[in-house]
């Protein structure tokens, strides 16, 4: 069933007091004000040469241009304003635009062999990841293995401790993630890309690291090498993962498919 955003009036505010989308306060004048924002706010958030948005009318489409397309050739972000999807997209611009430009690079790219109407793996690997990703920075490794295996009791529960000292950090990167999230009690599961160096950086080095392995397509070349990571597992991420019998019995902590393997994951480059 097609997920339908909530009204903009109707959000319960509580929604942005939490994770994920309690970690994008410096946008709260485009989230929790009671107007919807135009496309002049949101490119006063722009930094100095990324592309920038505009209004997605008739006028615009009239150019023929795939969406990918008119980003790349021309650094124009079709937006539909009063759209959930769209302000979200647009918010991960703002924090991420060097994700963004690597993703839309690769998909201009396919477009150029395949065809505006045909979807290769590859594009739909890198349309998985820009709806619902999230990336992953891992500097114990031994929790990989309990993440390949689908132990997520183990991954939640016996390691709980790991989501807060520091041995696992993650960012989401997915703008349909945090459209569903305006709903509370949705079960959140994003498609990661996972970095593991046990002397890493801060998180936003894994960011870097995945954004090179996205610009030379060594990643996003299929949708099977995304981790699936049901977010409602995190401490503090739903309101039901206090209590252990959450990780057997909620719907979005499914089982590994027999033969399903995931691909190793680069160290941190920085």
């Amino acid at each position: 069933m097609r997920f339908v955003a909530p009204a903009r009036e109707a959000v319960d505010l509580s929604v942005f007091s939490r994770p994920p989308l309690s970690q994008w306060r410096e946008f709260d004048d485009l989230l929790r004000g009671s107007e919807w924002p135009g496309i002049d706010a949101l490119n006063r958030h722009c930094k100095p040469g990324s592309p920038r948005f505009v209004a997605q009318t008739p006028e615009l489409l009239a150019d023929g241009l795939h969406y990918e397309q008119r980003i790349f050739e021309r650094g124009a972000i079709a937006t539909r304003e009063r759209n959930w999807h769209d302000l979200l997209n647009a918010l991960i611009w703002l924090r991420f635009p060097q994700i963004k430009a690597a993703l839309n690079a690769r998909q201009v790219a396919e477009i150029a062999i395949s065809g505006p109407k045909t979807r290769t793996r590859a594009q739909c690997a890198l349309t998985h990841f820009d709806e619902a990703g999230v990336v992953v920075l891992l500097r114990d490794s031994a929790l990989l293995g309990l993440w390949d295996a689908h132990d997520w009791h183990g991954l939640f529960w016996r390691e709980r401790r790991a989501w807060r000292d520091g041995r696992i950090e993650m960012a989401v990167f997915g703008h349909a993630l945090l459209e569903h999230a305006l709903k509370p009690d949705q079960l959140l599961v994003g498609k990661a890309l996972a970095v593991v160096g046990a002397r890493a950086g801060p998180v936003m080095d894994a960011i870097e690291t995945v954004t090179a392995t996205i610009g030379n397509g060594e990643s996003l070349n299929d949708p099977l090498e995304l981790r699936p990571l049901p977010l409602s597992g995190i401490p503090e991420w739903h309101a039901d993962n206090d209590a252990e019998n959450f990780y057997g019995s909620a719907p979005c902590f499914r089982p590994l498919r027999a033969g399903r393997r995931y691909p190793s994951p680069p160290p941190p480059t920085i």
